[in-house]
């Protein structure tokens, strides 16, 4: 119990919150170029233009088969190779974006495609074109259905920002190694710490996902 007193002295704990906090900027961030570019990618496959949503599809898939931590060391350490550096926050962030990016077109892809055909042809029919129709009827539908599993994504997303410690991030996870690199009798508490503060944030994401859900009657 002593050692749990003294590792979440306040300094320490301030210390991790800091981490906390430049977790929450790198997310934010991240969802948000996500959820631009993978609802970009995701009417790009629905739309079925020849060629193109092929391509698009494929690389999709690309991506969605790799592991985060190999995009991570490529737009970190790969990049500076062809003479691209970026700094390690930017780093974070746009691997993350890339990798939910491709995870976020295939859900999107798949509410457009759970709205009924006859949403699309009755919005025509009203003298709608078809970028009206799928803007104004056919997406606000389908974002309907999509909140819980972008919201579990996003969940994802936040938990997937300490990956980001292989590349120096100095995110949470990477100041609790600091915390209990001094001390090692630090680390359980650390790792309780962190455990604590992740589940408090991810899981009143998952009550919003619901009482969002339940307001909209999805």
């Amino acid at each position: 119990m002593d050692t749990f007193v003294k590792a979440l002295s306040w300094v320490n704990l301030r210390y991790l919150f800091e981490g906390f906090g430049i977790t929450i900027e790198v997310s934010l961030w991240a969802i948000v170029l996500s959820f631009i570019v993978g609802s970009l990618l995701g009417v790009a496959r629905y739309v079925n233009v020849k060629y193109f949503s092929a391509i698009v599809g494929f690389v999709i898939d690309i991506i969605r088969n790799l592991p985060l931590i190999l995009i991570l060391f490529f737009v970190y350490f790969g990049l500076p190779g062809i003479g691209i550096r970026v700094a390690v926050v930017p780093a974070a962030i746009i691997a993350l974006s890339i990798f939910e990016s491709a995870m976020l077109a295939e859900i999107i892809r798949s509410g457009i495609n759970a709205v009924p055909k006859g949403q699309m042809e009755a919005a025509r029919s009203n003298g709608l074109t078809y970028v009206q129709a799928m803007t104004q009827v056919i997406m606000p539908q389908a974002f309907r259905k999509m909140i819980p599993p972008i919201v579990s994504q996003f969940i994802s997303l936040i938990k997937d920002t300490s990956l980001a410690t292989i590349i120096l991030l100095p995110e949470a996870m990477y100041r609790a190694e600091i915390i209990y690199g001094q001390n090692v009798n630090y680390m359980i508490p650390m790792y309780v710490a962190l455990a604590v503060i992740y589940f408090v944030i991810n899981y009143l994401l998952s009550i919003a996902s619901r009482y969002l859900a339940k307001r909209l009657a999805i």
